[in-house]
């Protein structure tokens, strides 16, 4: 089984990336829904306060590379020849994934800077996005925290998100299509 695991900041393009995959029909695991599972178990909103507050909680008592853990059955319950992780947001859970992958783990990186990151925020319109500019830095500042910049830097590959939207899903097409052989 092959592992394509996407790193990204918020808005950078991972959910697209991740739309596409499914489209083609790829096996796809979204890290968030691990952590919105356990936001809606323990009886709260789906804010972006609840879901960072609960994310960084399972770090803290379940270790930096808990949500990978927690991935990690629902991968294997997948039996797929390809599968997409969508959101790392740590080194801890890179390195968790190539312990339990080996060779079989790939991390991209989906780029887009900030500006381009908020624009998109403000028409997506999902429960848990920031309202303001400094709604995002506080976003981001909590992520880099738990180790996220450290796993954009070890990335396998770079894919850069910053212009038009059927281009970057035809790199995604492409990058889907070359790890499918």
């Amino acid at each position: 089984m092959k592992i394509i695991a996407f790193v990204g900041m918020p808005a950078s393009g991972k959910s697209e990336a991740s739309s596409v995959v499914r489209d083609m029909g790829i096996a796809y695991i979204n890290m968030g829904d691990v952590i919105r599972e356990e936001v809606k178990r323990r009886g709260l909103e789906p804010t972006d306060s609840n879901t960072g507050g609960v994310a960084t909680d399972l770090r803290k008592k379940e270790g930096m590379g808990s949500i990978a853990k927690r991935c990690v059955p629902k991968i294997r319950d997948a039996s797929a020849d390809l599968l997409v992780v969508d959101g790392i947001r740590g080194i801890a859970e890179v390195e968790f994934f190539k312990e339990e992958f080996g060779n079989d783990f790939t991390l991209v990186s989906i780029y887009a800077p900030i500006e381009v990151r908020f624009e998109r925020i403000r028409s997506r319109g999902r429960s848990d996005d920031m309202s303001n500019l400094d709604d995002l830095r506080t976003r981001e500042e909590r992520e880099l925290g738990w180790g996220m910049g450290k796993a954009i830097d070890v990335a396998d590959i770079v894919i850069e998100n910053i212009g038009n939207i059927d281009n970057f899903k035809t790199k995604i097409r492409e990058l889907m299509e070359k790890s499918h052989d």
